[in-house]
């Protein structure tokens, strides 16, 4: 069994910091991470492969610079066979729908992959866009936010997915694409012999020419999205104290104030 596992390298969120001229955020002197969503589904493609077919093959694979070979590198440390990175100029600015066109074409070209994996979303863009695009492109079935696999073979798998008011356990037939939440695992550390194996790993460099994509749909030409306008949110607090003697009145005058906020 082929299982593919996609990760990001993102910039670690908590030393962000952003540009209001540009619109963009400051990347320079910040530390790049792989995203931490996608730790849960190289850990669960590690423990797939453990528990029930100990003779497939894990992939790894990130889109972007050069320097998201060091992503590649620690999920190749914590176990993960092989490791490929997807690097263009013309990959550059892409949004969710352009990037998933990529990894797809990708994935098309490793050929007879039964699982593809995701995090549930990348903590710098947050919009879980990715992993259902991808299953969209690749015209297969897909589980959101799966919370725990219940049973897996060479032909389907049945996971349960996270909601808001519980869960829904679903099947579908394989090649399907999942997309992780944390809940699902414990993420392990690399081991000293795997980061030893990372350091040494041959990680090849696929670009456009290699996969032989459509330029148009790569990029900045292939994005249909774009940021028009961000900034940072300000935290305005508010105090408002309801004190009738009539704790029922107290009550009903706080559900009307929440209506008003549109927070209930």
């Amino acid at each position: 069994m082929n299982i593919v596992v996609c990760i990001k390298q993102v910039p670690d969120t908590s030393q962000m910091k952003f540009d209001p001229e540009t619109k963009t955020i400051k990347r320079e002197g910040v530390e790049n991470i792989v995203n931490p969503f996608d730790l849960y589904a190289v850990e669960e493609a590690l423990r797939i492969k453990e528990k029930f077919f100990p003779d497939a093959t894990i992939t790894a694979i990130s889109m972007g610079p050069k320097q998201a070979e060091n992503a590649l590198r620690e999920v190749v440390s914590m176990g993960v066979d092989k490791a490929i990175l997807l690097s263009d100029k013309s990959f550059a600015a892409s949004d969710t729908l352009a990037t998933s066109y990529v990894l797809s074409e990708a994935i098309k070209k490793l050929g007879d992959v039964k699982l593809v994996l995701f995090g549930k979303m990348a903590i710098d863009g947050d919009t879980a866009q990715v992993g259902p695009e991808v299953a969209a492109l690749l015209d297969i079935p897909q589980i959101t936010f799966v919370r725990k696999i219940v049973e897996i073979t060479k032909d389907h798998i049945i996971a349960q997915r996270g909601m808001e008011d519980g869960f829904e356990t679903l099947k579908v037939s394989l090649p399907a694409v999942i997309t992780c939440i944390k809940e699902l695992n414990e993420p392990r550390l690399p081991s000293l012999r795997g980061k030893i194996r990372a350091k040494k790993e041959d990680i090849p460099v696929w670009d456009a020419n290699y996969l032989n994509i459509d330029l148009e749909r790569c990029g900045f030409k292939g994005s249909p999205t774009w940021v028009t306008k961000a900034f940072t949110p300000t935290i305005q607090k508010e105090n408002i104290i309801f004190n009738d003697e009539d704790q029922n009145k107290n009550v009903e005058n706080l559900i009307n104030e929440l209506k008003k906020k549109s927070i209930l």
